[in-house]
């Protein structure tokens, strides 16, 4: 009978697990929701425009649950004028500058080139793994960088994906 019963049990953890698993989902996305709704959008030019545009077609806490940098903001304005938003140039520019403004992305962390691990080098500067490897080995056999320019010394490194992401280098010891 004990073997009965432990087989029932083992079946049913599964269906428990699935169940928890959807329980847990629904109550963040309820927090996240709740946590932006009932906040008043930001006050500032645009505003009006934005609540009247982005309310359309969804809720605004939808709109704004994602915080973007320009691109990512300009990207997601031509969508919607491309899934249908009707609105004057000027309005829709209104709207890209409000949100822009009190929805800016996250900022972007700052590389400590004398610290970084290879994997932190690779995703951080977009190298290659043979190259954020060579970052490491030179820093290893020569010592700490000071300056972007020892760290474009590096046999093999693409001095441009460098120069692209210099804002985020620190030389720290």
């Amino acid at each position: 009978m004990s073997s009965r019963i432990d087989s029932r049990h083992s079946r049913a953890w599964p269906s428990t697990l699935l169940v928890v698993a959807l329980a847990l989902f629904a109550g963040s996305t309820w927090i996240k929701s709740s946590a932006v709704q009932g906040r008043p959008l930001p006050d500032g030019p645009g505003k009006a425009e934005t609540q009247k545009l982005c309310s359309q077609c969804h809720e605004l806490e939808q709109s704004f649950s994602v915080h973007q940098d320009r691109v990512g903001w300009q990207r997601t304005v031509d969508k919607m004028v491309a899934f249908g938003m009707k609105a004057p140039e000027k309005e829709i520019n209104v709207v890209l500058e409000y949100l822009v403004e009190h929805y800016p992305a996250d900022d972007v962390p700052k590389i400590s080139v004398n610290k970084a691990t290879a994997i932190e080098l690779e995703s951080g500067l977009s190298l290659r793994r043979s190259q954020a490897a060579a970052v490491i080995q030179y820093r290893t056999k020569h010592g700490d960088f000071k300056s972007i320019r020892d760290l474009k010394k590096v046999p093999g490194i693409d001095a441009a994906k460098i120069e692209a992401k210099k804002d985020r280098l620190t030389f720290d010891e």
